[in-house]
C-alpha cells in the first residue's frame, strides 16, 4: 500500500487500493469515531476526492468514517479506455469490499450524484441511504445546459498545462487558490488527470437520466440544493427531490462552486443532511433494508 504526503488544512493523507478485477484507485479516509457510519463522498466532473471535498472532511469526520474516491480518468483513479458512470458506480462498491464495509452512505456532487443513483439502483442492498448535492436525475435537459457540461469536461483540461496557462485560461475560480500552498495542491491534484477519460465523462453525464426509476428509491435521502446554481439550475435540483419519495432537502445559499467559495456554510449543511439520513437509516423499517 503506497501512502501518498499530502499537506495539512484537515486533508486526510491518500493510499491507493487494489480493487478485485478493476485496478488501483486512490481514496483519502478519515476514520471517524469507532462504529461511526460510512459515508463514501463521489465528486464531481473534472474534479478529485480531495479537491472537491477538502473543506468538509474534518467536519464529518467528528461523526462518521469519511472515505473519498478519485473517480475513473480523475485524479490518481483508475485508468480506463472507455469511461462509464455505471464502471463508477461499481468501483464503490468494489472499494467497500476491499476496505470490509458492508453498508454506506454514497454522498455524491454534480457527477457524483449520478453515481450515487446509479450505486443504489445496481447494489441496492450495500446503500443505508443517500446524500446528493447540486446534482439532478437528468442531464438530457435543453441544448444549453448539455453544452455547459460538456464545457466543463473541456475546462478540465487546462489542468495538463502549466499553471501559467491554467490561470490565464481563468481556471482560478476553480481552485482553492491562497498564498499558502493549497493552490499548488489543487493544481497537482488536476495535473493527474486523463483528459480524454475527462471528455468522456462530460459526454456520459450528458446522457445520464434517472428518471425511469428514481421514484422507486426506498431508502432515506438528504437533497443539498445550492440555490445559486447555475451549472445545475436548482429548478432541476428541487425537481429530482420531488420525484425520490423519501428526500428531504437542504439547501445552501450558493453557486456550484459553493464547496471552495463558502467552505464553512457547505460543511454545516452537508453535515445536516447526513446526520439525518443516518437517523432515518437506524429507524428505517427492516422490510424496506434489502
Amino acid at each position: 500500500m503506497v501512502m501518498v504526503e499530502e499537506p495539512a488544512w484537515g486533508i486526510p493523507p491518500g493510499r491507493f487500493v487494489e480493487l478485485a478485477g478493476r485496478g488501483d484507485t486512490f481514496v483519502r479516509e478519515h476514520a471517524g469515531p469507532a462504529g461511526a457510519p460510512v459515508l463514501m463522498l463521489l465528486h464531481g466532473l473534472g474534479a478529485t476526492g480531495g479537491l472537491n471535498w477538502w473543506p468538509v472532511f474534518a467536519t464529518l469526520s467528528a461523526h462518521f468514517r469519511v472515505i473519498a474516491i478519485d473517480h475513473r480518468g480523475h485524479g490518481r483513479g483508475i485508468r480506463t479506455r472507455h469511461f462509464r458512470l455505471e464502471d463508477c458506480a461499481d468501483d464503490v462498491c468494489a472499494l467497500a469490499d476491499a476496505l470490509g464495509i458492508d453498508r454506506f452512505i454514497p454522498v455524491g456532487y454534480s457527477m457524483g450524484g449520478p453515481i450515487g443513483q446509479l450505486v443504489w439502483v445496481r447494489h441496492r442492498e450495500r446503500v443505508q441511504g443517500l446524500v446528493l448535492c447540486a446534482t439532478s436525475r437528468n442531464f438530457r435537459g435543453r441544448v444549453t445546459d448539455r453544452v455547459e457540461f460538456q464545457a466543463l469536461g473541456l475546462m478540465s483540461l487546462v489542468g495538463k498545462l502549466p499553471i501559467r496557462g491554467r490561470l490565464n485560461l481563468g481556471m482560478a475560480r476553480f481552485l482553492p487558490l491562497g498564498g499558502n500552498g493549497l493552490g499548488k495542491w489543487a493544481a497537482d491534484e488536476l495535473s493527474h488527470h486523463d483528459m480524454w477519460a475527462v471528455i468522456e465523462a462530460a459526454q456520459a453525464l450528458g446522457g445520464f437520466s434517472s428518471r425511469e426509476w428514481i421514484g422507486h428509491i426506498d431508502v432515506p435521502v438528504g437533497v443539498v440544493v445550492t440555490t445559486q446554481d447555475q451549472l445545475v439550475p436548482p429548478r432541476r435540483q428541487l425537481k429530482m427531490a420531488r420525484h425520490i419519495p423519501t428526500a428531504v432537502v437542504h439547501p445552501v445559499n450558493g453557486d456550484h462552486l459553493v464547496v471552495a467559495r463558502r467552505p464553512r456554510v457547505f460543511a454545516r449543511t452537508l453535515l445536516d443532511a447526513c446526520q439525518l439520513v443516518a437517523q432515518r437509516s437506524a429507524l428505517w423499517p427492516a422490510s424496506r433494508v434489502a
